[in-house]
C-alpha cells in the first residue's frame, strides 16, 4: 500500500468523529452553525445588493439554455422509440447499480474511483456516501446522454444541450454541497464549525472585493509583483502605440542569429505566461538559443481603443510589430509566432501580406491556435443566435468594451470541476485561505477586449468560419490562407478545453506551403509552456498532414518531454546566420515587461462613456 493509501486509510472516519464528540463539543458546532447561518444570510444580502454574476446582462435565460433542454424533449417527444431507450439506459443504470451495492457488499471487493473529486476514502468505506456517488454517477451519464438520444435535433442545439447538461451535472455533484461532501464534513467536525464560518466570511470577502458580485478568489495575489518575482526576463520596451508595446529582450550569447522571433501573444490574457518564472520561461529559453526575441505586450481596451477593429489590431498590431522589430534588429525579415487568437490574427495579416508581396516574415508558428473553426469546441456555444446576443448585449452595458472580468468567467466555467468548484469546496467549505500560484496570478490578471474586435471574432471566425474559407476580409480585400506558402509549424495540445485538437489540427490543413504539425501532452498552457528541463508530459511528431488528427495520430511517433526541442531543430535552420549580439537600444521607453502589462482590470472603469 501507497503512502498516500495510508494517510487516507488514517483519517478517521465520520462515524468515528461523531462518537468521539461530548456534548459541549456537540453544543459548541450548534452554535457555531448558528452563527454561519447568520454569516450566510448576509452573504445572500451582500450579494442581492451587487449586480448578480460578473458581466452578466439582467436576462432569464440570455444564453438559451432552457431552449435546448425543450428541444431535446421534444425531440424525444416526437420519437417515442429513442425516448424509450434513454429510459431503459436509466433503468439499467440503476439496476446495475444496485447489484454492484449487493455484490460488493458481499464480497468486499470494489474498483477504484478514477473521479478526483471522490478520493476521500469515505465515499468508499461508507455504505451511504457510497450509494450517494454511484448513484450520482447513473444520474449524470443519463443526463449527459439524453441530447444524443434525440435525433433530430440541428448541430448548434445539440452543442448548447450538451454544454449546459454538463454544467448542471458539475453543479448538482454531491462534493458540492456541506451535507453530503465527508470532507466538508470531517472538518467541520474537527474544527468545531469553524471551517464553514470561516468559508463563509471568505466568500463575503470575494463579493466585497468585487462590488457585490460573487468572484472566487483562486490564489493570493499579494507576493506577485511584475518583473521582480515574475516577467523577470531583462530588455526594453524598443517601439510603443496607442494598441502595443514591443519589447526586445537582451541577449545572453556572444553572437545571435541573424533572424529576430516575433511573438504576438493573446490579448486576452497577458503575454507573461511566457515569462512566468526563470526555470520555465519560454522567452528566457529561446534568448538562450542565440534568438533575438520581440514579444508584443497588448493594451487592455479603454477609452482610447474601445472602438478599434480588427483591421486596427492588424495594421497597429502585426504590421506595426514587424516592422519595428526589423528597424529594431537590422535584419530585412524575421520568423513570427502565434498564440492562440493571436495566431488566429497573425494568420490572416501573413495571408494579406501574401496578397500584396509582403515578404518579411519568413516562417511562422503557431500556438494552440484556430484558423479553421469547424470543430472548436464548447466556445461555439456563445457564437449561435443566444449565445451572440447575449455577449453583444453585455459590450453594450460596458460601454462598447468586452470585459475582462466576464472573460475570466466564462474560461473558468469550461473547466468547473478545476477551476470553480475546487475552490468553493476548497475556501467556502473547508475554509482554506488562498495560497499563492504565479500561474493562477496569471489567469486572473485579465484584459479588456474591443467590443467591435470580439465579436468579429465570434461572428467572422466562430459562427461562420470565413477565414478558412476565403471569405474573411482584412482592409477590405478577401484574404485567402493558401497564399501562406512560408513555412509554418503547428502546435497543439492534447488535452486543450480552448483550442480543441482536432480544431487546431484542422488548422494545420489550411495553409498553402509546407506545413509541420506537433502534438504535446496535456492543455491549453501547459502543454505550450513546457519547458524540457521539467521532464513533464509528451508530445508526438508525425509526416505528412493527413486529412484529420486522430488518422495523423496514429502513425505519429511519441517522445517524453517538451516538444521545444523539436521546435527548436525546425526553427533553428530557419533563423539565419550568426552575428555579434548588441543590446536592446534604449528608447526611453522603459525596461520589460513595459507599462501595459501593469495595468489591472480595476484600473479601467466600465461602462466607458
Amino acid at each position: 500500500m501507497s503512502g498516500k493509501n495510508t494517510n487516507k486509510a488514517a483519517l478517521p472516519s465520520l462515524k468515528q468523529l461523531m462518537a468521539t464528540q461530548n456534548p459541549l463539543q456537540m453544543q459548541v458546532l450548534m452554535a457555531t452553525l448558528a452563527l454561519a447561518n447568520s454569516e450566510s444570510n448576509a452573504l445572500i444580502s451582500d450579494v442581492l445588493r451587487g449586480s448578480g454574476p460578473i458581466g452578466t446582462v439582467s436576462q432569464g435565460d440570455p444564453m438559451g439554455a432552457g431552449e435546448a433542454f425543450r428541444e431535446v424533449g421534444n425531440s424525444l417527444a416526437r420519437n417515442p422509440t429513442a425516448l424509450m431507450n434513454a429510459n431503459m439506459e436509466l433503468m439499467q443504470g440503476w439496476m446495475q447499480l444496485w447489484q454492484e451495492m449487493a455484490t460488493e457488499a458481499l464480497s468486499g471487493d470494489t474498483p477504484p474511483v478514477r473521479d478526483k473529486r471522490f478520493a476521500d476514502p469515505e465515499w468508499e468505506n461508507n455504505p451511504s456516501f457510497k450509494f450517494i456517488r454511484k448513484a450520482y454517477e447513473v444520474n449524470s451519464k443519463w443526463l449527459m446522454g439524453l441530447a444524443d438520444h434525440a435525433p433530430d435535433i440541428p448541430d448548434n442545439i445539440h452543442l448548447r444541450a450538451k454544454f449546459f447538461t454538463q454544467q448542471l451535472t458539475d453543479t448538482l455533484s454531491p462534493t458540492n454541497y456541506l451535507g453530503t461532501n465527508p470532507q466538508a464534513l470531517r472538518a467541520f467536525i474537527e474544527t468545531g464549525g469553524e471551517s464553514v464560518l470561516n468559508g463563509i466570511r471568505l466568500a463575503r470577502a470575494d463579493v466585497k472585493k468585487a462590488g457585490g458580485k460573487l468572484h472566487i478568489s483562486q490564489t493570493d495575489e499579494t507576493p506577485f509583483e511584475l518583473g521582480k518575482n515574475i516577467a523577470t526576463a531583462p530588455g526594453k520596451v524598443v517601439f510603443r502605440n496607442d494598441l502595443i508595446e514591443l519589447i526586445q529582450y537582451a541577449p545572453t550569447q556572444e553572437t545571435v542569429y541573424s533572424r529576430p522571433l516575433l511573438i504576438f501573444p493573446p490579448w486576452i490574457n497577458k503575454f507573461y505566461i511566457l515569462d512566468l518564472r526563470e526555470e520555465n520561461s519560454m522567452i528566457r529559453w529561446l534568448v538562450d538559443k542565440g534568438l533575438t526575441v520581440f514579444v508584443v505586450s497588448w493594451r487592455s481596451a479603454d477609452e482610447v481603443t474601445k472602438d478599434y477593429t480588427w483591421d486596427d489590431y492588424s495594421k497597429n498590431g502585426v504590421y506595426a510589430a514587424v516592422e519595428a522589430a526589423l528597424q529594431a534588429s537590422g535584419s530585412k525579415k524575421l520568423n513570427a509566432v502565434g498564440y492562440c487568437i493571436g495566431g488566429t490574427l497573425l494568420s490572416g495579416t501573413l495571408a494579406h501580406m501574401a496578397a500584396n508581396g509582403d515578404d518579411r516574415v519568413a516562417a511562422a508558428t503557431f500556438f494552440a491556435s484556430q484558423s479553421d473553426f469547424e470543430l472548436a469546441g464548447d466556445l461555439k456555444v456563445f457564437t449561435d443566435g443566444p449565445g451572440r446576443g447575449y455577449i453583444d448585449s453585455v459590450i453594450e452595458e460596458n460601454g462598447g468594451v468586452m470585459p475582462g472580468a466576464m472573460m475570466y468567467e466564462t474560461f473558468n466555467w469550461l473547466r468547473p470541476i478545476d477551476l470553480v468548484w475546487r475552490y468553493v469546496i476548497d475556501q467556502y467549505m473547508l475554509g482554506k485561505t488562498p495560497r499563492p500560484f504565479d500561474l493562477l496570478y496569471w489567469n486572473a490578471d485579465q484584459t479588456n477586449i474591443p467590443g467591435k474586435v470580439h465579436k468579429r471574432y465570434l461572428r467572422d471566425c466562430y459562427s461562420k468560419n470565413k477565414l478558412s474559407r476565403g471569405k474573411f476580409k482584412l482592409f477590405g480585400e478577401k484574404v485567402n490562407l493558401k497564399d501562406v506558402k512560408i513555412p509554418v509549424m503547428v502546435q497543439a495540445s492534447r488535452d486543450d478545453h480552448i483550442c480543441p485538437f482536432e480544431s487546431v489540427y484542422r488548422t494545420a490543413t489550411v495553409f498553402g506551403g509546407d506545413t509541420k504539425f506537433v502534438l504535446s501532452g496535456s492543455g491549453h498552457i501547459a502543454g505550450v509552456v513546457n519547458h524540457p528541463d521539467s521532464n513533464k508530459y509528451q508530445h508526438w511528431t508525425g509526416g505528412d498532414i493527413t486529412p484529420t488528427g486522430e488518422e495523423w495520430l496514429e502513425t505519429a511517433e511519441e517522445h517524453p518531454g517538451s516538444w521545444w526541442p523539436y521546435w527548436w531543430d525546425w526553427l533553428k535552420p530557419k533563423s539565419g546566420s550568426r552575428k555579434k549580439a548588441a543590446p536592446p537600444k534604449d528608447m526611453g521607453l522603459g525596461d520589460a515587461p513595459g507599462s501595459y502589462v501593469r495595468v489591472r482590470l480595476q484600473h479601467i472603469k466600465l461602462p466607458l462613456e
